[in-house]
């Protein structure tokens, strides 16, 4: 019974961004952290934010809210970095405030429609209908597929050692 329970449901880290609530599947998130000095990395795309040292590993950082289009915010004491984990890459993703994890049934989660997904917003999962809100859940593999550079900023070489932007 609990188990079956489990697979009608999704369990979510929910985020904000701006006045919109996004949510991640809590198996990709590593941990959240609190906002701390990132070291910026020459020639990176617009929205990467650059580095940081995560108990000594390298893990690049991107403020997904400039990835989506939307204006740079000012930092505030809410903001954090979601650290994920995708497809062997460990890298942030800046937040204005992280607010909860929740279970959603997956009954509640409606498919978007070709319409919203055309073009560039594939990595829109769906949207989860909550009794206050909506949540727009994103699938962040897709989203960052598109920028394979990224695993190149802070990625392990084939013996290992951390490469930096091609650099061996």
């Amino acid at each position: 019974m609990v188990k079956d329970k489990m697979i009608n449901e999704k369990q979510l880290v929910l985020f904000e961004l701006g006045t919109e609530t996004y949510g991640l599947d809590i198996a990709s998130v590593y941990e959240i952290i609190r906002m701390q000095p990132i070291t910026k990395v020459p020639k990176a795309p617009f929205y990467v934010e650059g580095v940081i040292n995560l108990r000594g590993r390298v893990i690049p950082v991107i403020d997904i809210g400039r990835r989506f289009g939307f204006e740079k915010t000012e930092e505030v004491k809410n903001n954090r970095i979601v650290v994920i984990n995708i497809k062997d890459t460990t890298l942030g993703i800046i937040v204005d405030s992280v607010t909860e994890v929740i279970r959603v049934p997956v009954e509640s989660i409606d498919p978007v429609s070709d319409i919203i997904t055309s073009g560039n917003s594939d990595y829109i999962l769906g949207i989860a209908k909550l009794p206050e809100k909506m949540v727009i859940l994103l699938a962040l593999d897709k989203l960052l597929a598109k920028d394979a550079e990224l695993a190149g900023i802070a990625s392990q070489d084939n013996d290992g050692k951390p490469e930096l932007a091609g650099i061996k």
